[in-house]
């Protein structure tokens, strides 16, 4: 180290003071180190900064990482094709492998596949990567890969994705590392499409899940469903270096209060899915950060048109009016938050209509509707729960509106324990809550065409079904985006479900974990984020 003062000091000088923090120096070592080089302390401050942020992006290996959730019941499964919440969807990236992996801008990148390739759209080709194997020891073959996709199609299976999977009409194995798969029209997205969360790739034959066997980063020690998971770093995975940390445990804690004193008090690393009146609190901590997603969460007020009171025309088009979205983004989200327009692809997708403009809140106009629906006066059970983020207080909020007009919202709020089985499109007038997605046709496939798998309002239109298929196999940019513009409006205008605001997804972690970013397919990195994150000394 130079001792003739700053000019001297050197990137390889910053080097050895990043070495010293490694071995344990003190804070005191270190000001010793830069006395002996002539250096003050304010150029010093400079120094230690340069390397704890270099230290910092450094993955460090080892430790023992531990996440909560918000959300989990007894149906929790680590079957990839029937995941339908975060906390399984968790589960699974720890465990399984897709063909695919979306980066934090969007971008496809390979992952147990080394290319998928087409030149018409409808023909796919895919070559796996070698030498992959499952936890068990078994090699992946284009054979597991078939079997994986074609569960899909299986009805008995009940894969949350099986209408999107519909349009692959065959999957078939080349030979030992290549798969070709045939679709009954043009898409341009199966890329995307195969890196979402439901197209894990399993072993060929694979009907026991409670192992979780996948070619993941972690192997499975221990599964309760409802109540955790318990997973070590699988030594022979086939990325290079594998996951940082050594093990990895992860539950839900449905209460939000709760789950951000847990990580207060130093007995988690994060605390997913927070709510912005925890900010304050988590602000003052001081140890602690927190990581915000706008790729496209929303909360949704779903009314099924085929039960009372959705089956009553002009029932869902007045609440859509009676949501004050100005109100929910000050006041429920805090501004972190970006007023919708009852459709779901978000500002943040170039397929967004922005030329479709948000309902404004009128009262008046709600009341109008509801009169002419033989409904103002009526008593109408509302479904809400602390699972779908902020239902609750947007419930409230639809009470005190509808008691100005004359109409009784009764809030029934629930457990976050088994919602999404016992009450998601289920009750007649209820909450959802969906995670981003990183395409237009993935949203209105499991969403909103009449076989949708996750159709929350029971909506049904040949001509959006129709746009959609027109839009699956059109390979012209501008031409998509005139497709999907005229589908989210008729989502907006006929589909019983409102969508008053895309939601910032804020996660609270300790600042000892390291490596969290943004991903469009949701919190967490996406969900994957047991792979990447490390733990900091």
């Amino acid at each position: 180290m130079s001792n003739t003062g700053i000019t001297n000091w050197s990137r390889s000088d910053d080097a050895m003071v990043e070495d010293a923090m490694r071995r344990g120096a003190s804070r005191r070592d270190l000001l010793r180190m830069f006395m002996a080089g002539g250096i003050g302390l304010a150029v010093g401050g400079g120094i230690l900064g340069r390397a704890s942020a270099a230290l910092a992006a450094t993955p460090v290996r080892g430790g023992h990482l531990i996440g909560a959730s918000w959300s989990s019941s007894t149906a929790d499964t680590l079957d990839p094709a029937k995941a339908s919440q975060a906390t399984d969807y968790v589960r699974c990236c720890a465990l399984y492998n897709r063909l695919t992996f979306l980066n934090g801008k969007g971008e496809v990148q390979m992952e147990l596949a080394d290319s998928v390739e087409s030149s018409d759209a409808k023909v796919w080709t895919i070559k796996l990567k070698k030498g992959v194997t499952f936890h068990d020891g078994k090699t992946l073959t284009a054979d597991d890969v078939v079997y994986s996709l074609n569960r899909h199609l299986d009805e008995s299976v009940g894969s949350k994705v099986n209408a999107m999977a519909k349009q692959m009409t065959e999957i078939k194995a080349i030979d030992p590392t290549t798969v070709q798969i045939t679709l009954t029209a043009p898409n341009a997205d199966i890329p995307s499409i195969l890196a979402m969360h439901h197209f894990m790739i399993v072993a060929d034959g694979t009907t026991d899940f409670s192992k979780g066997n996948g070619t993941g980063s972690f192997a499975l020690e221990s599964f309760e469903p409802g109540v955790k998971s318990l997973m070590k770093r699988n030594e022979n995975y086939f990325k290079s270096g594998g996951a940082n940390v050594d093990s990895f445990e992860y539950f839900a804690i449905p209460d939000d209060t709760a789950r951000v004193n847990a990580l207060l008090s130093g007995d988690i690393h994060l605390a997913a899915s927070i709510k912005p009146q925890a900010l304050r609190l988590i602000e003052a901590a001081g140890n602690i950060d927190v990581v915000q997603n706008t790729a496209g969460n929303y909360t949704n007020f779903n009314m099924r048109l085929d039960m009372a009171p959705g089956d009553k025309a002009g029932f869902a088009e007045g609440m859509k009016y009676l949501f004050d979205r100005e109100l929910i983004t000050k006041s429920i989200a805090r501004g972190r938050a970006v007023i919708a327009n009852d459709q779901p692809i978000s500002p943040s997708n170039r397929f967004h209509n922005a030329e479709l403009k948000a309902r404004e809140f009128d009262p008046e106009r709600a009341k109008s509707l509801f009169e002419k629906a033989g409904l103002l006066g009526q008593n109408i059970p509302i479904v809400a729960s602390d699972a779908a983020t902020s239902s609750v207080e947007m419930a409230t909020l639809l009470q005190q509106a509808g008691s100005k007009i004359g109409m009784k919202f009764d809030i029934q709020r629930v457990p976050s324990d088994g919602y999404w089985s016992k009450y998601w499109l289920k009750s007649p007038v209820h909450f959802g809550n969906i995670n981003p997605r990183p395409t237009p046709d993935i949203l209105f496939s499991l969403l909103y065409t009449s076989d949708a798998p996750w159709n929350e309002s029971q909506f049904r239109s040949e001509r959006f079904d129709k746009l959609v298929h027109e839009a699956r196999g059109e390979l012209d940019d501008s031409k998509r985006k005139e497709i999907y513009d005229e589908c989210q409006v008729i989502v907006s205008n006929e589909a019983a479900t409102a969508i008053p605001v895309w939601l910032s997804d804020m996660e609270a972690k300790s600042n000892k974990l390291q490596g969290l970013e943004t991903n469009p397919l949701g919190g967490q990195m996406g969900y994957a984020m047991a792979e990447y994150v490390w733990l900091q000394a």
